[in-house]
């Protein structure tokens, strides 16, 4: 923060003097000017060198940067397009499909690496110094909430076992990267937003598997320890290597970070419309048998494709990201967190990791429905979370300071 002072020499001066505010410049060349002089008889000092180069300013990002930052922006576009052209021509992602399931273990392992190399451990515990409460708060919410809706909603809608389990293996899952941007886009707490991505992540290797197992296990058998070991390898093993690259080579690592999360999101819009291209042949069949066969009102029709396997799994995951949205905010208000705490707590806890929720369901269960919970929430998740973004955007989540307060925390 560039600070300039003012003297004047020590004469017989008015006792009071105009105050000048302090301020964050903002663009890299400030100009100042020199307050009113009550006296005539006074001297005028420069405040500012002729030279600004010799100003210590904040430097803006370079050109390309802000480029990156908006493709990487883009995420809900690169899957809603994904989808589309999954669902028009499913063999575009067959390459990426014919090694499945190790190409979506390694896409997923490639995805975590990036969110390491980003996150450095010292940030992360000054984080976690700072808000311990909101975060621990942010984290129970995630593995409560999400995991109990996950199960009332299979129940209530009457699931076949396959997508109950593939439901509640969802919703059993962490928060994935996606909720950082939408957090962004949002005007919410982003730092509380990464830090219980980063947490709910770790924290993932023992909850996701132990949760499914006490849910789902009365559906299909469930092996918590496979699991365990599997989200070990795919989740925590990428972002502590990533850590550590980053402490060892933080050059080299300064260079790739700029990149690192328009790659991330990238890797996550290829393997979730790969998934869903594999299973869309199936859905669209069904929905095609059950809602064109026969010469049905445009209402019966409808009724008709809800009640088929794809109207149940796209009802069924539409109802848990909605319920986790709001029952996540609610939460967050009734335990007193600001609004823009209270925006990131929600989508925390409504947006989840779907990508790993496909690489376990199809490492680990032999029913392919399993996965489709999953692969479908990708396009569904994705779409109510940006409308839910740029819904907030829209409203302040401050209210309006004084133009003389000043908060400085650089």
């Amino acid at each position: 923060m560039a600070i300039s002072l003012c003297f004047s020499p020590l004469t017989s001066t008015p006792k009071h003097y105009s105050r000048i505010p302090l301020y964050k410049p903002i663009n890299p060349i400030i100009t100042l000017t020199t307050p009113k002089i009550l006296n005539p008889n006074f001297k005028k000092v420069n405040c500012v060198p002729e030279n600004s180069q010799n100003l210590s300013v904040i430097q803006e990002k370079p050109r390309w940067e802000n480029w990156v930052s908006i493709a990487e922006s883009l995420y809900p576009v690169y899957v809603t397009v994904g989808g589309v052209v999954a669902c028009l021509k499913p063999s575009t992602f067959s390459w990426f499909v014919k090694c499945a399931p190790t190409s979506y273990s390694l896409g997923l392992w490639f995805i975590m690496l990036a969110m390491g190399l980003t996150l450095e451990i010292k940030e992360l515990t000054n984080l976690l110094l700072q808000k311990p409460l909101s975060i621990l708060f942010g984290c129970a919410a995630q593995y409560t909430i999400m995991p109990t809706l996950g199960m009332i909603l299979s129940k209530i809608l009457g699931l076949p076992p396959s997508i109950s389990v593939g439901l509640i293996l969802l919703a059993c899952c962490p928060g994935g990267t996606a909720s950082n941007v939408v957090t962004l886009i949002a005007q919410g707490d982003v730092p509380l937003s990464i830090v219980m991505t980063a947490c709910t992540t770790i924290g993932a290797v023992v909850l996701t598997p132990m949760l499914t197992m006490i849910l789902a296990g009365t559906y299909v058998p469930v092996d918590a320890v496979k699991l365990s070991i599997s989200t070990l390898q795919v989740v925590v093993v990428p972002i502590l290597l990533g850590s550590y690259l980053q402490h060892k080579f933080p050059k080299v690592v300064k260079k790739i970070t700029p990149f690192a999360p328009l790659l991330a999101v990238l890797a996550i819009s290829l393997v979730s419309a790969s998934v869903f291209s594999e299973n869309v042949g199936r859905l669209r069949s069904s929905v095609v048998g059950m809602s064109f066969s026969s010469d049905l009102p445009l209402l019966s029709r409808a009724q008709n494709v809800l009640a088929s396997e794809f109207g149940l799994v796209a009802v069924s995951v539409a109802s848990l990201h909605f319920a986790g949205f709001f029952v996540g905010y609610l939460s967050a208000a009734l335990a007193g967190f600001s609004e823009p705490q209270r925006r990131a707590v929600s989508i925390e806890v409504g947006m989840q990791n779907c990508t790993l929720g496909v690489v376990l369901a199809t490492s680990h269960f032999s029913s392919p429905e399993v996965a489709l919970p999953a692969a479908t929430s990708v396009i569904i998740m994705n779409i109510m979370g940006s409308c839910l973004g740029f819904f907030w955007r829209c409203i302040n989540p401050t209210k309006p300071k004084s133009s003389l307060e000043v908060t400085d925390k650089s």
